[in-house]
């Protein structure tokens, strides 16, 4: 099926809406997220000014982008006194301090005369009485939503102090149909669970897809033909090809962070050994080699290691080595068994399923092992992504009893598990890195 995505152009124009910025360091607001359970800052958003409703929608993504982090506690409209009659006036602080917003958003969606719309927000420290930020944009109507997201990312920064997330997609399994013919499609959708597109047909199962560093090509794996292969999709253009005609099944494919290569899994005569390919020169090198299976790769950041899981010592567990296969040293052992291993963005954890006393758990452990935490446990709970600044997770559960599974969130401290809507089951998420 062919994917086009449309070519989003935004203009970020900082001139003349930053005159009375103030540096997060001498803020009032701010808040550190590097503790354990954080109380949710009391925020403001107020509907943007528009001809119509757009400016609400805008604003009131904004405030779902926020509020589902769990670090902003977006207050009741119902509540605010002044009345914002132009974003670019100074408010009347002392009217929001009243019912403790510790912070104030404004803004305005206008339309230019080319089509284009033109959004624009201030961000303001009510109790310091001093304007935090302030952005522009230009873009085209269909991509309001995007601008919602960049927009709550940018408040999100200002903030916390670190990128946000909400500009992402995620790429998933969609599910439909019986458990005895259940079908599964690609597809992808924004991170809150909006527009939602599919990439492939219904006739061949596909598992695992991972998004390319680029954001524009998705690797994953399809039993089309009866033929279980890694292929690489490209989303602008619907393109697809198999990676490397290998004999025997190949699986668990990921990229490595420059996008150059892929790693994966290939199984011959009931053994499975991870493998390298050069997407340009289409050469490969093996870098395991036991009598094992051997499966599920993934590349630390910097691309110098890669923890994989193997069940060489018996039951599958979590093993680190060099990205050339050397020093392979296991580095999980509690009980139960361990998989699905994904290094972090940010290089300090990595991310598992864990299986153990009939339960699945969504954990994280440091590299060398050590500080393991479990954040979620459940009937079943599997396949762990990471948002791109390396502070939340997705995973999906199949509870007892129910049709089919369902992608969750959850910050990194386990707290605020929530569900993400989809049209119908979903598994196997994977996040895109920020887009551009």
């Amino acid at each position: 099926m062919m994917f086009k995505t449309k070519l989003i152009r935004l203009v970020a124009v900082v001139a003349g809406l930053m005159a009375a910025y103030v540096a997060p360091a001498y803020a009032v607001v701010e808040l550190n997220i590097n503790k354990g359970n954080v109380e949710p800052l009391p925020i403001a958003i107020t509907d943007f000014l528009s001809n119509g409703d757009l400016g609400a929608q805008v604003s009131a993504v904004v405030a779902a982008d926020l509020k589902r982090s769990g670090l902003f506690a977006p207050i009741n409209k119902q509540a605010f006194i002044e009345k914002i009659a132009d974003p670019g006036q100074v408010p009347r602080f002392e009217d929001w301090k009243v019912i403790n917003a510790q912070a104030l958003v404004t803004g305005r969606v206008t339309r230019e005369g080319d089509g284009r719309l033109r959004a624009e927000f201030r961000l303001w420290d009510t109790f310091a009485g001093k304007q935090m930020a302030g952005q522009q944009f230009y873009t085209q109507p269909e991509n309001w939503r995007r601008v919602a997201h960049i927009i709550a990312d940018a408040i999100y920064k200002q903030i916390t102090g670190e990128d946000g997330y909400f500009d992402t997609r995620v790429v998933f399994v969609s599910e439909s149909g019986p458990k005895t013919d259940r079908k599964r499609q690609l597809a992808i959708m924004d991170q809150d669970g909006f527009n939602v597109r599919t990439l492939t047909n219904s006739n061949s199962i596909v598992l695992t897809p991972r998004f390319s560093p680029n954001r524009q090509e998705v690797t994953y794996m399809s039993f089309e033909g009866d033929q279980p292969r890694v292929y690489l999709l490209q989303l602008e253009t619907g393109q697809r090809e198999v990676v490397g005609n290998f004999p025997g099944m190949t699986f668990s494919p990921r990229f490595s962070p420059d996008g150059q290569r892929v790693i994966m899994s290939l199984q011959q005569e009931g053994n499975a050994n991870i493998y390298t390919m050069d997407l340009r020169s289409r050469t490969t090198t093996r870098l395991t080699s036991t009598a094992a299976i051997d499966t599920s790769p993934s590349y630390s950041p910097d691309g110098s290691q890669v923890v994989f899981e193997s069940d060489r010592g018996g039951k599958p567990q979590l093993y680190v080595m060099g990205a050339n296969g050397s020093n392979q040293h296991r580095i999980s052992f509690g009980d139960g068994s361990y998989s699905t291993p994904v290094w972090s963005p940010r290089g300090d954890l990595i991310a598992f399923t864990k299986q153990a006393g009939g339960k699945f758990s969504i954990g994280v452990m440091k590299p060398d092992g050590s500080g393991e935490r479990i954040l979620t446990t459940g009937f079943h709970n599997e396949g762990p992504t990471w948002a791109p600044n390396g502070r939340v997770l997705m995973f999906f559960r199949q509870s007892a009893g129910a049709g089919g599974p369902q992608i969750y969130s959850i910050d990194i401290t386990g707290y605020n598990e929530q569900p993400v809507k989809t049209p119908g089951y979903a598994s196997d998420p994977a996040w895109s890195p920020l887009l551009e």
